[in-house]
């Protein structure tokens, strides 16, 4: 099968398996099975691909489920530092690294503004409002994410996509 062609399979199962498996472990503000994904996309796919993931999920999670912009805010710049992180050190760490500071860091201080202009309501506790879920749930969906590679990397599906989209280059 065409490479381009694989990729696109790839991606398009990642995008379903977040989309399905988010709204499971979802609590309000909290979406630990999305950064377990996030990990996982960046390690297998990079930062490209993690990225046009987390933007597709977050727009369907928009379209379908009614949840607001913190879908694209909250997942994207997890998704992008996650592969970035897992291209650098090759290894889950730095993919997980990526993620708490692109979701719980970065992602949760953009949310802030981009929710007051989707509800209009202003509050000077914007640290108070959105860190301290987004990082309770990327350091949940860190230790799950963790644990769910320690299996996954030794599946012949998971060493071919990194293949795929990485070349010879093995993840640890």
């Amino acid at each position: 099968m065409n490479s381009k062609v694989r990729k696109i399979t790839y991606l398009a199962m990642m995008i379903a398996l977040d989309v399905v498996l988010s709204p499971i472990l979802r609590i309000e503000g909290m979406a630990p099975m999305s950064s377990v994904i996030n990990i996982l996309a960046g390690v297998l796919m990079g930062p490209l691909y993690a990225t046009v993931m987390a933007v597709c999920c977050g727009i369907i999670r928009m379209l379908l489920m009614g949840i607001p912009p913190l879908a694209l805010t909250g997942a994207v710049f997890g998704a992008l530092l996650a592969g970035v992180g897992a291209r650098l050190t090759q290894n889950i760490y730095g993919s997980i690294i990526g993620e708490i500071i692109g979701t719980g860091i970065i992602g949760s201080l953009v949310s802030y503004p981009v929710m007051v202009l989707f509800t209009g309501t202003k509050t000077d506790l914007y640290w108070l409002l959105y860190t301290p879920r987004f990082l309770g749930a990327t350091l949940m969906g860190a230790v799950a994410a963790w644990l769910i590679w320690q299996q996954a990397k030794k599946i012949s599906l998971f060493k071919d996509m990194m293949q795929v989209f990485n070349g010879k280059r093995v993840i640890r």
